[in-house]
């Protein structure tokens, strides 16, 4: 990592502005980083990402491992020009993945052992190995191996993986070999705020070039996320980027960044979009709904994406319906200009030092919108 530079603190809240400078390029922060974990954003060319103001994206090292393998990868340029993307490129480790497959994965001190949920291969991860996996990769972010748990969970589970946790950490840093690679590292600890704690003093002591916060939104209530979140971050360094990992609604990407959080990744605008759940400036819309079978209206009337300034509800309703392809490309053009357009809003805002009334604005809209039935309009 080259740098990381904050230029602006909203005076009212922790909300900050900065730049990321990273081998492929510079991210302008808070960013939102759309998921791509196989090397793809679903439904979108390069090109098109990159129409969506979108600076940086997500590949997931554990998907890209078991096919095509990072030694292909590698010998074919590396991830930038194996799906051509030549911008700035996070990694996440697969941690996340790995505890979702807890019928499948057995854990150590030493590694995970699992077997592949494409075809039941057996494999054995270490911290050492996914370190070495990332950097054949080439990406300009490497996650740590983390080990993450599902929420409620016993006291006991929680620390294990906090110790477990900071021993990969430890082992990760001593298997680098690319400075020319940010590696960052993650805190643990559920809601338990003791352990969250000793976690983040254990990680930040290491001295990475950025600390993510894991291991929320797995079951705890969002008034738990978002006060385990408010705590985590006060023990996080200012002077290193500060990433939320899965943070999904726009009122949560809001929330997080009033903290002092500065990325972001989630599923739920590429994932929502190819379920016909579309963003606006008014709350949620349900495209596929009977209501807008007629409407000769755009998604979102303040919208200036591709496919507001050219396509009619009626049309984009009619392709979902019909499951042709070309409703994936569109409405997740949509879902992701919203994203980043909200982005883009957010830096202004912290810049001018207004964050925290736009996020007072912002968050009413959002607040009444969800009290709607079926959050449709």
């Amino acid at each position: 990592m080259r740098g990381f530079r904050i230029s602006a603190v909203d005076p009212a809240s922790e909300a900050r502005a900065g730049h990321l400078e990273l081998g492929h390029g510079t991210v302008d922060t808070p960013a939102f980083m759309p998921v791509g974990s196989a090397g793809s954003v679903k439904g979108l060319t390069p090109r098109q990402i990159a129409e969506t103001g979108t600076q940086i994206i997500l590949v997931n090292a554990y998907h890209l491992l078991l096919r095509p393998g990072p030694e292909r990868i590698e010998e074919l340029g590396g991830i930038h020009a194996f799906c051509g993307w030549p911008g700035p490129v996070l990694s996440d480790s697969g941690g996340y993945q790995l505890h979702s497959m807890a019928k499948l994965v057995k854990i150590a001190d030493e590694g995970v052992e699992f077997r592949s949920h494409l075809d039941g291969s057996k494999w054995r991860l270490t911290p050492e190995k996914m370190v070495e996996v990332q950097e054949r990769l080439g990406v300009d972010i490497a996650m740590v191996l983390d080990h993450c748990v599902t929420l409620p969970c016993d006291p006991r589970m929680v620390r294990e993986a906090v110790d477990r946790t900071s021993l990969w950490a430890r082992r990760s840093l001593a298997a680098r070999r690319r400075e020319d690679q940010a590696l960052f590292g993650i805190v643990q600890g559920g809601v338990a705020l003791a352990e969250r704690q000793r976690s983040a003093e254990e990680i930040t002591a290491l001295g990475f070039d950025g600390y993510a916060v894991g291991g929320l939104s797995v079951g705890e209530s969002k008034a738990e996320t978002y006060a385990t979140a408010a705590a985590t971050i006060r023990w996080l360094p200012a002077d290193r980027p500060r990433y939320f990992m899965g943070a999904g609604a726009p009122a949560d990407l809001v929330q997080l960044v009033g903290m002092g959080f500065d990325l972001f990744d989630c599923v739920l605008p590429t994932r929502n979009a190819r379920n016909g759940q579309l963003f606006t400036s008014r709350g949620k819309l349900v495209i596929r709904n009977a209501a807008h079978a007629e409407d000769r209206g755009p998604i979102d009337d303040r919208c200036s994406c591709y496919t507001c300034q050219h396509f009619s509800r009626a049309y984009l309703r009619h392709l979902l319906i019909c499951k042709e392809p070309l409703s994936v490309t569109l409405l997740t053009l949509h879902n992701l200009h919203f994203y980043q357009r909200l982005m883009a809003r957010i830096r202004e805002a912290v810049r001018a030092g207004t964050f925290s009334a736009f996020a007072t604005r912002f968050l009413a809209v959002e607040g009444a919108q969800s009290k709607e039935e079926g959050c449709s309009t």
